[in-house]
């Protein structure tokens, strides 16, 4: 085992567990003998950068745990990419103050920083034990069965769509959310866990995995209308045309982009609007309704799964574990086991970093407006216990008597 001090980070969008995974990591390496104190850094890599440290040796178990049930990033975050002149200020500083293993809390581009810093240490001759554990909401980390996060944040899509048809249901029309997810649809995908009764929504969902065509869609939403008066539909904010570009381009008049270029699919309401519209114009529809859920996907209070938040904590215990009594960096990732239980592996961070994962065409129905009932299989378990079950009354209509 290595000698030195500890250093936990979170990077990315926050999630409703990923404090149960830094409370894992901190509770779990204050058990070794061999490390002197715990840091944390605040605002993830930026953090480190700027030597923004708060010493978590001093922290009490009780408030750990109080934290560790509490959404959201306690450490603050950073949407910083670093690239290889990013991470040796990283490692400088790590080397600085005598950090012996460190451990990074994130998605893609958390694990790709931790393989930089990893290759870094190396090529210095300098000991460190670098540690990549998993976090998104979108399930997008490859050779993980899931992500912490996910389940979460899949529990409240879920939830939001089941209110959401019962709404439609008894004032007829059309709805149409917008769900998180730029290339992976898996979060947009369990909105059909909130289905009951066959007639049910959503009845269309679009995730980024298949081609959207805006003629093929308003065809589908006037299909289901015919069919069923109705129509409520999930879409993810990556979907894109045959060229790969996203379907807001040709919609919208002004384009937003992020820090790093990318066109800007969260916070805003616009593609939601724009269909809509669409669905106003071009079928004549008057009662159509739009919603974005965006950050309210991430961190929602009291809308966790406990599958999910007894995992994110495993994540980081196994993470200090691996460390200590392995032999080498890694990144943890999560394999199902049985019908539902799950192993944790270490796997070379290069096997991970900076790769994305899609949804398996098995989880997508012919029709590409569907999920198939592996998905549902798949998922179910993830969203734990105390999921809310919406009914209805029969029909037992009563003849008329004047006939109209």
């Amino acid at each position: 085992m290595l000698h030195g001090k500890v250093l936990v980070a979170q990077g990315g969008g926050p999630t409703a567990v990923i404090n149960q995974s830094m409370t894992g990591v901190v509770l779990e390496a204050r058990k070794f003998r061999n490390v002197d104190l715990v840091y944390g850094a605040y605002h993830g890599v930026r953090g480190i950068i700027n030597e923004d440290f708060l010493d978590l040796t001093q922290e009490t178990s009780h408030n750990l745990e109080m934290v560790a049930d509490t959404p959201s990033s306690a450490l603050g975050s950073t949407r910083d990419k670093p690239d290889l002149k990013y991470c040796q200020e990283v490692f400088k500083v790590l080397q600085a103050h005598g950090i012996a293993y460190f451990f990074y809390i994130g998605g893609n581009d958390s694990s790709d920083t931790v393989r930089i810093v990893s290759e870094e240490a190396r090529k210095a001759g300098y000991p460190l034990r670098c540690i990549h554990i998993p976090k998104t909401i979108d399930n997008d980390l490859v050779h993980n069965d899931h992500t912490p996060g996910f389940p979460s944040a899949a529990r409240f899509v879920a939830q939001s769509f089941m209110g959401a048809n019962l709404d439609n249901a008894a004032l007829p029309g059309v709805y149409l959310a917008v769900v998180m997810g730029r290339h992976a649809g898996f979060l947009t995908a369990a909105s059909a866990l909130g289905k009951k009764f066959p007639d049910d929504g959503p009845h269309l969902i679009y995730v980024p995995e298949r081609t959207f065509k805006v003629d093929g869609f308003l065809s589908d939403v006037k299909a289901t209308m015919d069919k069923y008066g109705r129509c409520v539909v999930a879409v993810s904010e990556g979907i894109h045309d045959e060229s790969g570009n996203p379907i807001i381009t040709q919609l919208a008049k002004e384009i937003e982009k992020d820090a790093h270029g990318n066109i800007q699919l969260s916070g805003t309401g616009a593609l939601a609007d724009l269909l809509c519209q669409e669905i106003k114009d071009q079928l004549g529809i008057k009662r159509v309704r739009g919603d974005t859920f965006g950050y309210l996907q991430r961190s929602f209070v009291g809308c966790v799964s406990d599958v999910d938040q007894r995992e994110a904590r495993e994540v980081g215990e196994k993470a200090v574990q691996f460390a200590m009594w392995g032999q080498q960096d890694g990144s943890v990732t999560i394999q199902r086991t049985g019908f539902y239980s799950v192993d944790y592996k270490l796997l070379p961070l290069e096997a991970v970093a900076g790769k994305t994962r899609v949804m398996e065409d098995e989880f997508i129905s012919a029709s590409g407006t569907d999920v198939t009932d592996a998905f549902r299989l798949y998922l179910r378990p993830l969203l734990g216990k105390g999921m809310p079950d919406a009914f209805r009354l029969r029909s037992n209509r009563v003849p008329k008597v004047l006939g109209r």
